[in-house]
């Protein structure tokens, strides 16, 4: 007899059919056209995707939502208190390349269309990134994507400030295409029913601050403070997975074919690789996941994985094939 003690896990798992038979009569509200807007380049998505996972994927979130939001409201009634709307918070993870911006975005989307039509916003850490001014003035370019590249301190007071209820609270805008922060362009989130938070790190635990390596600290919070980090504010969290090789393919096809289409822009950060011939343009593409997006993902973003709510797991065409949803 085999007595070695039962893993349990953490975690109940579904098989791609076994979640999508939890869809039950939750009404699909998207179209072709909706998902050829909402797409990214180089990532497919179809229908049967959105009726298989993302549907039973809202259901699951608008049960949670009035869940939080009746315990809220019971909350206040106990404390004889109207502290106004409080956002519920979903944390999106992953890696580069892993699909996480498609994914935000038809969620978003099936979110909004809910038959209480709740205003659902949605956020990208990459507008916390330093301006390049600042990573190459401190030698961390070459880390564009790991922790210490954020204003971590900005980002932190921006979702503590969403989830007090604070009305227009403004975060900075990124541009993919200069690859930087937009000079002088802010969004403003106004106390959403929802808000999707969607970046690599936002399942980090905290870690010390920049202002404290600088100083020598040695990570250790300080007497009569609280360390905090984004993932304290979320309700609920997901992370999309997929084997690393995959992700490097996707990571490089997406290269190759943006280099046809934006990397063109005379605006383009990456316009010097348009003109590289197809196999050149491949070996920069590898080496750039090799050395930083494959770093940042063994390093910091793989290891968040086990703290999401939600695990999402791709097969190599990009389908969802397999869900963890944690126990509660």
């Amino acid at each position: 007899m085999d007595e070695r003690p039962r893993v349990v896990s953490p975690y109940h798992r579904f098989s791609r059919a076994q979640w999508a038979a939890l869809r039950a009569d939750t009404p699909l509200t998207l179209g072709l056209d909706d998902l050829a807007r909402l797409q990214s380049i180089n990532e497919p998505i179809t229908l049967e995707d959105v009726i298989a996972i993302y549907l039973p994927l809202s259901r699951l979130l608008a049960l949670y939502v009035a869940a939080a939001q009746g315990l809220f409201k019971a909350t206040q009634r106990f404390l004889g208190a109207d502290a106004g709307k409080v956002p519920y918070i979903i944390g999106v993870a992953g890696s580069v390349a892993a699909g996480k911006s498609t994914f935000c975005r038809i969620m978003r989307a099936l979110l909004a269309r809910w038959p209480n039509t709740p205003r659902v916003e949605l956020v990208t850490t990459d507008g916390f990134l330093l301006p390049n001014a600042v990573l190459e003035a401190e030698g961390l370019m070459g880390r564009k994507g790991f922790p210490e590249s954020y204003d971590g301190a900005a980002l932190l007071r921006f979702i503590s400030d969403v989830k007090a209820g604070r009305r227009a609270v403004e975060a900075p805008v990124y541009s993919h295409l200069t690859y930087d922060i937009v000079a002088d362009e802010r969004v403003s989130i106004d106390r959403p029913d929802i808000l999707i938070v969607e970046g690599l790190n936002v399942l980090q635990q905290a870690r010390r601050s920049r202002e404290a390596a600088r100083e020598g600290g040695d990570g250790r919070v300080a007497e009569g403070r609280v360390a905090s980090s984004i993932s304290d504010f979320f309700d609920f969290s997901i992370y999309l997975h997929a084997d690393d090789d995959d992700l490097e393919r996707w990571y490089v096809e997406r290269f190759l074919r943006l280099r046809e289409t934006s990397f063109r822009d005379p605006r383009s950060y990456f316009r010097k690789y348009a003109d590289l011939d197809g196999a050149a343009a491949e070996v920069r593409a590898r080496e750039i996941w090799r050395d930083i997006n494959y770093a940042n993902l063994v390093e910091n973003v793989a290891p968040t994985r086990a703290r999401a709510n939600l695990i999402l797991t791709k097969g190599e065409s990009h389908r969802i094939e397999g869900v963890e949803l944690r126990k509660l």
